[in-house]
């Protein structure tokens, strides 16, 4: 028979449960996250973090990136850097809690002051983000591409692939821009020559318009040629106010029948013609002016100085060429992963003094450069504000994917220019006769900005 077995009645037989309790927390998504972060940025995290388990980690007093999915992390490990965030955030995976803006200022100015350089992931990083997304339970396949993101084919500036990156973004509907636009539906930086609140961003543009007539010295009965012409703005301005004859060039369907109608409903059709092809195709010339407004950027480095050579070509000696296109610094990366992936498709952006060497290598010689960066902070501002203010109406008409795209390049392109990443500049040209007359006067002055009434 056995014998009964005593019960243990001491307390130190097992751990006392205020023991276990009073363990070191095993750490929260977030806490790890962060250590995952700083060692692929060689710094300190310049924003908190908070996960989708609740915890937190980074510098508390400003904005906070909420990571609600731990679809967030997978994306992250497939395609790391900026393009991966940005799919994140339009996929609602990650958000930020507070200005978004003050977000990306305070990352950008600890890249610059810290030193902070792009994730550079090795294989030992790889190994320990994949350990972390297995513990967190974030490991997985690829997830797939927002249906958002441009999908082009064929070789690089072709004119089919040409024609369907200007196609992603400018005719995603004339609904969107002109819910997004002032009634000048000009789209492209705006002249503030006033900061108060009486002066409106359709003023800006009116001042623009008129600036870049008065450069170009248009006049009653004088051809224009508009490459790039958008939805009509200095087409119509220049018909309108100046009189001038316009043949105006856009590879978008949806511009070209907006400015079409414009057209038809101010009786402009014995001074507008419009046209819907692409710039290569243009043919003819003797053109007194030529203008061709933030469109040089969709023209790659390799068909630049073509494009140049047709500048000069489609305008007659004496005649005038403005060209306003955005820049970036020697070392500035301009668009970037985002941007050319979501709003602009093989767009290129070169820095000024590029631009310049290559329209006078095509035999035009550039009379004046004048720089808009700061136009641009409060054009785009401007944008964002009715963006926000109309969110309902956006998200109703495009979808919030397609929204939330928009409020990541709005608020990000303001910012860059604002940090002199990019920036923004009228350039006007002359063809000068074989003899060297440019048939302008020594000390031009007639252009400067005056309100347009």
């Amino acid at each position: 028979m056995k014998t009964p077995r005593t019960p243990r009645t001491t307390p130190t037989t097992r751990t006392p449960r205020t023991t276990r309790l009073s363990r070191t927390p095993r750490p929260g998504a977030a806490h790890r996250l962060a250590a995952l972060a700083e060692a692929a940025l060689g710094g300190p995290l310049p924003l908190a973090l908070r996960a989708w388990d609740g915890s937190e980690a980074g510098p508390a007093g400003g904005p906070v990136v909420v990571i609600r999915s731990r679809r967030a992390l997978r994306r992250l490990l497939w395609q790391p850097g900026e393009l991966g965030l940005a799919q994140a955030y339009i996929t609602g995976e990650i958000d930020v809690e507070g200005d978004l803006a003050d977000g990306l200022r305070a990352m950008w100015a600890a890249a610059r002051e810290r030193r902070l350089h792009a994730p550079r992931l090795g294989p030992g990083d790889l190994s320990r983000a994949a350990g972390t997304a297995l513990l967190l339970g974030a490991a997985g396949p690829r997830p797939p591409v927002p249906a958002s993101q441009a999908r082009l084919r064929g070789g690089l500036h072709t004119k089919a692939r040409d024609r369907a990156a200007i196609s992603h973004h400018y005719d995603l509907s004339n609904d969107f821009y002109r819910l997004l636009l002032d009634e000048t539906m000009a789209y492209s930086c705006g002249y503030w020559t006033r900061q108060d609140p009486d002066f409106t961003a359709a003023d800006a543009q009116r001042a623009k318009l008129e600036l870049i007539c008065r450069k170009l010295d248009l006049r009653p009965g004088a051809r224009l040629l508009d490459i790039g012409c958008g939805w009509g703005s200095l087409t119509l301005y220049a018909a309108e106010r100046h009189r001038a004859k316009v043949t105006a060039v856009t590879l978008a369907g949806e511009q070209a029948a907006h400015v079409r109608e414009q057209v038809a409903e101010r009786g402009l059709r014995d001074l507008v013609e419009v046209v819907c092809q692409d710039y290569r195709d243009i043919t003819g010339g003797g053109y007194d002016a030529v203008s061709a407004v933030e469109m040089g950027e969709h023209v790659g480095p390799a068909g630049y100085p073509a494009f140049a050579a047709a500048l000069h070509r489609l305008v007659r000696p004496r005649g005038r060429v403005l060209v306003q296109q955005m820049s970036r610094g020697a070392t500035a990366p301009g668009g970037g992963a985002f941007i050319e992936a979501y709003i602009a498709p093989d767009m290129h952006m070169r820095p000024l003094g590029e631009t310049v060497a290559l329209l006078e290598e095509a035999g035009l010689e550039v009379r004046s450069a004048e720089s808009l960066r700061e136009h641009y902070v409060l054009t785009v501002a401007a944008w964002h504000r009715t963006l926000e203010e109309r969110w309902g109406g956006f998200v109703a008409l495009v979808g919030e994917e397609t929204a939330r795209v928009w409020r990541l390049y709005l608020v990000g392109a303001a910012l860059a220019f604002e940090e002199r990443r990019m920036g923004v500049d009228q350039v006007l040209a002359v063809r000068p006769t074989a003899d060297g007359r440019a048939g302008m006067p020594a000390a031009p002055g007639g252009w400067q900005a005056r309100d347009s009434g």
